[in-house]
């Protein structure tokens, strides 16, 4: 079995808070990739839970951040219906999406 790393690097300010991030995933292609923003989910099993860090930027701009949600909600619809094979769920996530989107004025008219 093969192993390999995802390496997350964060540069704190002096409250903690994150300034500068960044990842690399050698076998991905991806080598010290700047980001403004973060989330990872992980299942626990043994617990029946989530665990999960969301990490942002002091600097990211709001609208980046609703783009980025909106992406990660559209995203997690295709991984769930990849998942699960359920449409009639993956449908009502998607019209979630659509109305997240539309709420926040992403949509381009």
């Amino acid at each position: 079995m093969k192993k390999t790393d995802i390496i997350i690097s964060v540069c704190l300010d002096e409250n903690k808070i994150p300034e500068k991030m960044s990842w690399t995933a050698i076998d991905g292609g991806v080598d010290n990739q700047k980001t403004k923003a973060f989330l990872f989910s992980s299942w626990d099993d043994k617990n029946q839970e989530t665990m999960k860090i969301d990490l942002w930027t002091k600097d990211m701009p709001v609208d980046q951040m609703n783009v980025f949600f909106h992406q990660t909600l559209v995203s997690l619809s295709e991984s769930y219906l990849k998942a699960t094979n359920n449409e009639k769920m993956n449908d009502a996530f998607n019209q979630f999406c659509d109305y997240f989107a539309e709420k926040l004025e992403l949509k381009k008219k």
